[in-house]
């Protein structure tokens, strides 16, 4: 017979079945799908050339708002290397002028007295319209009692003007009447005067406290939104400066150093009454809070004020007064001149000049001094940044 099967261990033989458990590898291109990869097990490959930055040759962003140092720039800076830059010593940051910047009239910083000082011109000179109105209105109500005090006292004065020009024949009872009435009704016109001016002063205050309210934030200001401002608390307002100009100028003059106490550590009630849209005991415990510790400083300022605000007056009245009879007194000291009712009325119209400019300074310099020590107590500079949007420094 013919084999026709293969010879045991020939050819046949040697190659393995996928019956006997040998597994076949796939031929390329077979069609047989591949698996997919898994990723996530594995962590992800850089790319070559890739290097890990140096955390420490970045340097770091400053804060927002950051003004003291110099502005931050990250196109100014060298390009990455790779290396370690050099060390550089550490730099406190530059001292500003501005403190925390200037949005409006003042620097939100605490302040000296040019600074002070600066403030209240500048008030005067970007919101002219409106504090120079509200200095007139004040400067007229001041010249016409002024005029109406002054007028009541001719009287009297006439009378001793005639005593004294009888000489001898005047008995001396006569004289000391004539002397001691007049002297007595120009004591009483002096104070009845000072109280005047020191009313109308403080409610020009609690006034200009509305405006630099937001004059100092750089907002604009209309005699409409300052009368809104002070409308609700105009009782406790005048109440304030009735106390206030009755106290300081009674104290004033009986007696000087309770009279400059009352002055000095009262001065702040109006502006904060109106600002702290606080109530008549509390402006007053306020203005003693902020004053205690800074009475010399507050007494130069203010005092330094009055000063500025006389001499102001002064000149501007002096073409006024030329012929109403003060120089011919000066000359005469024996001869007493009584003043017709038009050199009075010519004296208050150079009042009244004086006055429109003078009465709203000394009224904006208090201002800003309740604000400076607010500034220098209470950090009130860091919330007029953020009200005048400006970002307050953070700390490193």
């Amino acid at each position: 017979m013919t084999d026709t099967g293969g010879a045991p261990g020939g050819e046949g033989a040697d190659t393995p079945t996928p019956s006997q458990g040998v597994p076949s590898a796939a031929a390329p291109g077979s069609g047989e799908p591949k698996r997919p990869e898994d990723h996530a097990a594995s962590p992800a490959t850089p790319p070559r050339g890739w290097q890990a930055p140096d955390a420490q040759a970045t340097p770091a962003t400053p804060p927002p708002g950051w003004q003291h140092g110099p502005t931050y720039q990250p196109d100014a800076l060298p390009p990455f290397t790779g290396q370690q830059p050099p060390y550089q010593q550490y730099q406190p940051p530059r001292w500003n002028p501005n403190g925390l910047g200037k949005p409006g009239v003042i620097a939100l910083r605490p302040l000296n007295i040019g600074d002070i000082l600066d403030g209240a011109i500048t008030a005067i000179r970007r919101h002219a319209l409106l504090v120079l109105g509200i200095g007139a209105v004040a400067a007229v109500l001041t010249a016409a009692i002024s005029f109406v005090l002054q007028k009541y006292v001719l009287t009297d004065l006439a009378g001793f003007a005639t005593t004294v020009e009888l000489g001898p024949a005047a008995t001396e009872e006569e004289l000391r009447n004539a002397l001691f009435g007049t002297f007595g009704d120009l004591f009483l016109v002096l104070i009845s005067s000072s109280l005047i001016t020191t009313f109308l002063l403080t409610v020009t205050t609690g006034l200009m406290a509305a405006v630099m309210g937001r004059a100092a934030l750089g907002r604009e200001v209309s005699f409409g939104i300052a009368w809104r401002e002070v409308q609700p608390r105009l009782l406790p307002l005048l109440g304030v400066a009735f106390v206030y100009s009755l106290l300081s100028t009674i104290g004033v003059m009986l007696c000087i150093i309770p009279g400059v106490l009352a002055w000095v550590f009262w001065a702040l009630a109006a502006p904060a009454l109106v600002l702290e849209r606080g109530t008549f005991r509390t402006a007053f415990a306020r203005s003693v809070k902020l004053v205690s510790g800074a009475f010399w400083r507050v007494l130069g300022v203010l005092l330094l004020a009055k000063i500025i605000e006389g001499f102001f007056q002064n000149i501007v009245s002096l073409p006024f007064t030329i012929g109403t009879g003060v120089f011919s007194q000066m000359f005469t000291p024996g001869k007493v001149t009584v003043p017709s009712t038009g050199d009075l009325l010519l004296a208050s119209a150079g009042q009244i000049i004086a006055g429109t400019i003078s009465i709203p300074f000394v009224a904006l310099v208090t201002v800003i001094v309740y604000l400076d020590q607010r500034m220098r107590r209470e950090g009130m500079d860091i919330e007029l940044a953020r009200a005048a949007g400006v970002q307050p420094p953070q700390a490193w």
